[in-house]
């Protein structure tokens, strides 16, 4: 029943015990998990995970961090990745991040409307990157007409305003491992506002590990405690189920993603 819609499962982490991983996740219900491409190597290896297990998906893009190693045929080869395998349902992650600014202000914020005219050519959903950079982030995806293919903000560690503008926005909001931490509690009374039919789930994986495993490798299995911690977080105060999280979240990114 649980979905984690956010993967890194192609990291050289994963190379000792990749199937091992796998089926731990699997023996903790997770049923579904999207891989993600941040550059040319990482989509194509996302799209050969994607064909080589029939529950892992695969997303294909570049990450802010990356655009500046993309040249003119970076976009043929994403273009083709993501219309030769079925298996590919989202576009990203892309977006913009000024807190480590790996590449120039102005060259990201060039890619990201190129990246989003390219998403909505396929008509997939995107994926969004976005680190003090909110601002700028909302209003490229205003001007690219984003609405009209939607996406999430993935790993959300955002203000109250960006989850509003993102909603409004139509798009879905995914929180990861960070809402389990102690110094989450802000993080904490924002997931409370989000509307139940634009929450997601996602591990972020080999990153941002939940307790109580933090020290440890992340992995898709540990989207269990995210969704633990989500069970008292509900709007009106009162306990649900992690199996009633899962079913909300899974059924969330099935109707975004089109998987089954």
């Amino acid at each position: 029943m649980l979905i984690d819609t956010h993967t890194h499962l192609d990291d050289a982490r994963y190379d000792a015990d990749r199937e091992a991983m796998l089926a731990r996740a699997r023996e903790a219900g997770v049923e579904r998990m999207i891989t993600i491409g941040c550059d040319l190597a990482t989509s194509r290896a996302a799209v050969a995970l994607a064909a080589q297990y029939d529950f892992v998906y695969a997303s294909v893009g570049v990450h802010p961090h990356e655009v500046r190693h993309i040249t003119d045929d970076w976009y043929d080869t994403l273009r083709q990745l993501a219309r030769d395998s079925e298996k590919v349902v989202a576009y990203g992650e892309i977006g913009l991040d000024y807190h480590y600014n790996h590449s120039d202000p102005d060259l990201q914020r060039r890619r990201f409307r190129e990246q989003l005219q390219l998403a909505r050519e396929l008509r997939l959903p995107v994926i969004i990157h976005t680190r003090e950079a909110q601002d700028d982030t909302i209003r490229i995806l205003k001007e690219e007409r984003a609405s009209e293919i939607g996406g999430v903000f993935h790993c959300f560690s955002g203000d109250t305003w960006l989850a509003k503008d993102a909603i409004e926005l139509g798009f879905y909001i995914s929180f990861s491992g960070i809402l389990t931490f102690q110094n989450a509690a802000v993080l904490r009374d924002i997931a409370k506002t989000v509307p139940a039919d634009r929450l997601l789930i996602e591990t972020d994986c080999p990153y941002l590990t939940p307790v109580p495993h933090r020290g440890k490798r992340n992995e898709p299995a540990y989207v269990r405690q995210v969704a633990e911690r989500l069970t008292t977080l509900t709007p009106n105060g009162v306990p649900t189920t992690v199996e009633a999280i899962a079913r909300l979240t899974g059924d969330n990114a099935r109707r975004l993603f089109r998987i089954p």
